[in-house]
């Protein structure tokens, strides 16, 4: 399977691309990649360690027990901590020290769908560089240790579960010894809309802890559920029940709950752009934006970048993929980021996009703020965006065409710094996603329309 790591680890078809021979192989070719330290044959403190979550997809049960027995057969102990978010398995691969972790979800994708990845000792996803690795040793023989060399594994859900949650919770409530849990969002109705996923026991319970009065949907997964028609792809029963019920806020998440999105007590949709500017200024005022700066993607409206400036907090702008995010903010030691779909990253206190964490420290900013959801919302205004897909056409000649190049140029000019263009080749298939931010929603259409014209026109295949 040439070029099996995608943008997100590997992903397809359980069960057809997908197979538990694969996950097996996955796991075979991880420990040798992965694993830093050498074993001390029959000295289990020596031991090397693994920890394996998944989210709540039918498949996800022998997918893990695949990997988990690549694992084990490798030399590793694997800790399989069952159903958590992903963020969740990012966080204990740290805390708990050990050689890696893997989750077992596809994320936002339909049920029939599932995916593997993998984060290195500290809970950082994998550089490119690693993946080619593991993908050139997949499937090779190789001298497996037998006898006291095998690795066990063990579960530990509950205790996964609750290490996680103790997390998320001291992030707005810091445990204090000898004093009770603060409960900060005290006051705040929410309604958590979680997918049927991941987050279904984790969210509720760490919102209700920091003192919120949740009503929960989408919360009972049954193996087929996930993300069907509910969660961040799905938002119009969360908006629903957010006016039905009068509460102040409503939060969405995928999955596996690495992303986040809100809805306003009016039931308006707030995107992931509006939130990283909301807890962008929330950190600048606490000191705690590193240089100011707020790591975006390129698909994030000029809107909010426009506001941001306006409030002296300055834009790094990467390639789409919270992956290429977090690079940019190991590399410049910025402190927030994330994109437009809802995965922020905070640094303060977490290795990856974290959706329950974003929703506990954006309910800490209503609260604090004395503003509602939509006032602070209203701060960061998007543009109208047009986007086309353009497709049969040589998409590697979109950077390079100068008639293209030329038709780019004059829309930008005439735009000028009230709106933007943007060509993006797509990384499946043999089409290019153009895209227009402008004053008005007709000024976008147009700029649209005209571009996508041309790039059909010059690039057909």
């Amino acid at each position: 399977m040439p070029n099996m790591f995608g943008t997100d680890g590997v992903r397809g078809l359980a069960n057809r691309d997908l197979t538990a021979q694969l996950a097996l192989d996955l796991g075979d070719a991880a420990v040798r990649v992965l694993g830093n330290s050498e074993a001390k044959e029959g000295q289990p403190e020596g031991r090397r360690r693994a920890l394996v979550g998944r989210d709540t997809r039918v498949s996800g049960d022998f997918l893990a027990s695949a990997l988990s027995a690549g694992m084990s057969a490798g030399g590793f102990d694997v800790i399989d901590a069952g159903i958590i978010p992903t963020p969740g398995v990012a966080f204990l691969t740290s805390v708990l020290n050990v050689e890696m972790g893997a989750v077992i979800s596809a994320s936002h994708n339909p049920m029939p769908d599932n995916g593997i990845k993998f984060f290195a000792r500290g809970g950082f996803k994998l550089p490119d560089s690693k993946e080619d690795e593991i993908e050139a040793v997949l499937g090779k023989d190789w001298e497996r240790p037998t006898g006291a060399g095998v690795g066990r594994v063990s579960h530990d859900t509950v205790t996964a579960t609750n290490l996680y949650i103790d997390h998320l919770v001291s992030a707005v409530a810091p445990i204090e010894a000898g004093k009770p849990q603060a409960t900060p969002l005290k006051g705040l109705k929410v309604v958590a809309d979680c997918a049927n996923g991941a987050t279904s026991v984790v969210a509720p319970e760490a919102l209700r802890r920091a003192g919120a009065d949740v009503i929960v949907i989408n919360a009972s997964p049954d193996g087929y559920n996930i993300n069907k028609n509910a969660g961040s792809t799905h938002p119009e029963q969360l908006q629903a029940v957010v006016k039905a019920s009068d509460a102040d806020l409503g939060v969405a998440f995928d999955g596996d709950a690495d992303r986040c999105l809100a809805v306003d007590e009016d039931g308006n949709m707030v995107n992931g752009d509006q939130i990283m500017g909301i807890l962008a200024r929330s950190k600048k005022r606490e000191g705690k934006l590193a240089h100011d700066t707020l790591v975006v993607t390129v698909m994030s409206n000029l809107g909010l970048k426009l506001a941001l400036k306006d409030m002296g907090i300055a834009t790094v702008q990467t390639n789409v993929g919270d992956r290429y995010v977090l690079e940019e903010m190991l590399r410049g030691g910025y402190t927030l980021g994330g994109e437009q779909s809802g995965h922020v990253i905070n640094r303060e206190f977490a290795t990856t996009g974290d959706g329950t964490l974003t929703a506990l420290t954006l309910c800490n900013e209503v609260v604090k703020s004395g503003k509602s959801l939509k006032e602070l919302a209203a701060d960061f205004p998007q543009l109208p965006q047009t986007l086309v897909n353009v497709p049969n056409v040589d998409k590697l000649a979109a950077k390079t065409n100068p008639v293209v190049l030329e038709a780019v140029r004059k829309e930008e000019a005439m735009l000028g710094e009230t709106g933007r263009v943007l060509l993006r080749p797509s990384g499946t298939e043999p089409l290019v996603r153009v895209m227009a931010e402008a004053a008005t929603q007709q000024q976008a259409d147009e700029v649209c329309d005209r571009l996508a014209k041309i790039v059909a026109d010059e690039l057909a295949l």
